[in-house]
Parts: structure tokens; sequence; C-alpha cells
């Protein structure tokens, strides 16, 4: 007949700290001859349950990860072929671990408006262990500081701030604790030394979109970052992009700058204003402005000399081209002149020259002629005509000789 036992069962460290290991140690006593053998079941309450070996009358298991609080321990020995099962039960006290909490900020020094990231890491003291988990509040003091709670995560917690005024600033981070996790504080200085304020730069467009050879007028603001104020000064650098570039400094007043030009062709073109500090202001590129150029619409006028003229006798017909304002420049390309008598058709297309202007010879037979001027346009203009220009030529004076040119 098998033989009961008794189990009893410690704990050690008892109490263990939040993150320690604690070991759990069940010894197996016979009510009779000899020494049981086999396994001990360890259930632990909200923890794990654990499986040990016999040795001797004896297992030993490792229980990690217990949170704060108490946990029972039961430890049940499984019994053998002469020995009976049995159970023994014990208390583990899971306290708090202790905890350290450093803090800093980057960039450190900073200066007026510019950002600062504090940060608080919280570290479990040995032997506890594991990731505090809970709040931190941060108190930065001086000017522009201020109480504020942020959440830890992985241990860390953040805070960034850009309202700090010149000067030293106390800095305490203080966490909070949890249930597995003492509270602790950390303390440092942050200095914000004077030195030039955050800038926004700001281009604005006069016209947009615009005509080829419009003048446009390119208006930059710059003002400063809060908390700082004043006024910049200095020069702001405008950029148009053109398969050229154009590229303009212009004087800071008021706290703008302005810039004109009709230089880009059309198309889209991307416009940046760079502000270029100052003693007390930081330097700033303006986010990219997109200016729309589209074509200039043109006008097409067309005279003729003589007008009437005489069979035989060469014409001079003249066409000029000029952009209509707001565009601006000399247009350029072929005009394609077409005259008719309603049975010849003569056509011709000479090229504008440097100042818009296109010339044409030609000797036409008696009749009205009706004359017509297209230009066809280019890159930048659009295209215009005139097609209601009659021609009149006449009949020569009897008995006068003349000579035909074609």
């Amino acid at each position: 007949m098998a033989s009961p036992t008794v189990t009893l069962v410690t704990a050690s460290p008892n109490p263990a700290v939040s993150g320690q290991s604690v070991t759990l140690t069940a010894t197996v006593i016979p009510l009779g001859t000899g020494t049981p053998t086999g396994t001990v079941t360890f259930v632990v309450s909200g923890g794990p349950t654990l499986t040990g070996t016999l040795s001797d009358g004896i297992a030993s298991v490792t229980a990690s990860g217990l949170s704060g609080g108490t946990h029972i321990v039961s430890a049940t020995y499984n019994g053998d072929a002469n020995f009976t099962s049995s159970t023994g039960t014990t208390a583990v006290l899971v306290i708090p671990a202790s905890t350290t909490t450093t803090v800093t900020s980057a960039p450190d020094p900073s200066t007026p408006g510019q950002s600062v990231t504090f940060t608080a890491t919280v570290t479990p003291v040995a032997p506890g262990a594991g990731v505090p988990a809970g709040m931190v509040t941060f108190t930065i003091g001086g000017s522009g500081g201020g109480t504020f709670t942020q959440p830890l995560s992985g241990g860390m917690a953040t805070l960034s701030l850009s309202t700090l005024g010149v000067g030293t600033h106390a800095v305490v981070a203080a966490y909070s604790g949890s249930t597995d996790f003492l509270p602790s504080t950390g303390t440092d200085t942050h200095t914000v030394n004077p030195g030039p304020a955050a800038t926004t730069t700001t281009p604005t467009s006069s016209v947009n979109p615009s005509v080829f050879g419009q003048p446009v007028t390119y208006t930059a603001t710059v003002t400063p970052d809060p908390p700082a104020s004043g006024t910049p000064t200095g020069s702001v650098t405008f950029t148009i992009t053109d398969p050229d570039g154009v590229t303009s400094t212009q004087p800071l007043m008021g706290g703008t700058a302005t810039f004109t030009t009709s230089a880009p062709g059309t198309g889209s073109h991307t416009v940046t204003a760079t502000y270029n500090g100052d003693t007390n202001f930081a330097t700033s590129t303006s986010a990219p402005l997109t200016q729309v150029v589209n074509f200039a619409n043109s006008k097409t006028s067309i005279s003729s000399n003589p007008n009437p003229s005489e069979a035989g006798t060469p014409v001079d017909f003249v066409a000029f081209v000029e952009a209509i304002p707001p565009g601006d420049g000399t247009p350029t390309g072929p005009v394609t002149f077409t005259l008719t008598n309603g049975v010849d058709t003569i056509t011709s297309s000479p090229t504008l020259d440097a100042n818009g202007f296109v010339f044409l010879e030609r000797a036409l037979t008696a009749g009205n002629w009706d004359v017509s001027a297209v230009y066809e346009g280019d890159a930048n203009f659009g295209a215009s005509g005139v097609s209601e220009y009659i021609q009149v030529v006449t009949e020569p004076d009897s008995g006068t000789v003349t000579t035909t040119m074609s």
C-alpha cells in the first residue's frame, strides 16, 4: 500500500520586487520509509503553472514576470507507485520595484524659437526588472515653460517645446509610479542662449496666371516665429525656375521685399524666396509658389503701298504683329499672305523681323484682290490675322509702258 506524504512549499526571495525571479521549492516528506519520486506541479495565482522533478524529495522551479501584489502558490506532489499525492501552499508578495528617472534635453543649449525635446528615461533598480509604464510629469521653469504630463512608451517619455525664453531653465521629470514600479524624479537644467530667432518666409504673386511678357511683382513677407517678435531686416533672394533661371536679391523693408519681372516664358514655374537672415533673425526658405504663364494674345495688321495701284506695278504689302497688353514682347515666326482675285491666288509666308514686321512685294493684274495675313503664333504668342483687306488694282493709263514684275 502507498504511503502518505506531506508537501511543504517555500519561495525565495519573499517578498520579491517586480521583475525579480522567484525560486519555488517543494519538499515532499514521506510518512513512511523511502524517498518519494516523480513530479510536483506548481500553480501560481495570477502567474504561471510550472512542473518540477523531485530529486531526493525536493523539486524547484523559477517563476518570473510576477506582477505586484500577493500570489498564492500551490505545490501538488503527483505521487508515485509508493507514495500518495499531497499539496502544500504558500504566499509570495511582490512589491513595486524602485526606479530611477533621468531627464535630458536636446539641443542644449538652444536659441529662441528653436524646438527643444526633453526626454525622461525611467529604469528599474536591480533586482527589479521590466519596462515601467505610466506617466511622467515634466515641469520646465522659466519663461515659456510650464507643466506637461506625457505617457511612457518603452520606458521613455518625450516633450517638445519651442516657447522657451532666453536664460537657464530648471527641468524636473517626475514618474508617478505604477502597480509594479515606485515613483522617482530626475532633474536637469536647460539653457537658451540669445541668438537669431526662427523666421517664416511667404511669397505671393501680383497676378497668377499671367501672360507672356506681362510684368509680375513677387512679394516676400518675412515674419518671426512666435514667441519671437520684431521686424527682420536684410535681403531676400527670389529664384524662378526657367530654362535659363531667374535669380534676384532684393532688400527687405518693413519685413517685405519685392521683385518685378516679365522674364519667364510660357508654362509653369516654381518661385521660391529665401530670407538671408540678420543678427537677430535666422534664414528661412519659403514653400514653393507655382507661377503659371500663358500665351499672350497677338494682333496682326496689314497695309499696302500704293493702294490703289496700277496693274503690273509692284505693291509693297506690310504686316505688323504685336502683343496685346498686358502681354509684351515681339512675336516671331512666319506670316502667311494670301492674295486672290477669285481666279488667281498668290500665297507666301515670309518671317517676321526683329521688330515684328514682315514684307511682301508683288505686281498684280487689274481687279480687286482680297488680301489676308495670318500669323501662326509661336511658343509665347497666340495666332492672329487680318482677312478683310482689299487691294485695288487698276488698268494702266493708255500709252503708258509698264514693266511686269512677278
